[in-house]
């Protein structure tokens, strides 16, 4: 599977047409690897940190981005990330949506990684 919405969030938000409110998250936590993380998320997750990281977002005209700066110390495994999953919980959880970052980051033991962007549009009608 390429980088997308997980089945799960994408119906959840699709419900809205069904009068069916979708769910609401506070805070999600995003996670880091080493290759698309497949329909599941759980594909290829970094060796150098396993740990989720608290991403908090803000929506405007039809985007949503990050308002946070999610950041991960590499714990001892050089490796290149080239994407990231989000989730519903710091474990455990709701897989949400993967994404590929916009240039791939070789990672070496003990450097720290931070998200400095990541955001999402929906279309509009003007």
């Amino acid at each position: 599977m390429a980088d997308a919405f997980s089945a799960t969030f994408a119906n959840g938000l699709l419900n809205v047409l069904e009068n069916v409110a979708p769910t609401a998250y506070s805070a999600v936590w995003t996670q880091l690897h080493t290759a698309a993380p497949g329909s599941a998320g759980t594909t290829s997750i970094s060796a150098g940190s396993t740990t989720r990281v608290s991403t908090t977002f803000s929506a405007s005209a039809g985007s949503i981005a990050i308002n946070n700066t999610p950041s991960w110390t590499n714990g001892g495994t050089s490796e290149t990330i080239t994407d990231i999953s989000v989730w519903s919980a710091a474990s455990g959880g709701t897989f949400l949506f993967s994404a590929a970052l916009s240039a791939s980051k070789a990672w070496a033991s003990g450097d720290t990684l931070q998200l400095s962007s990541l955001s999402i549009s929906i279309p509009t009608a003007s």
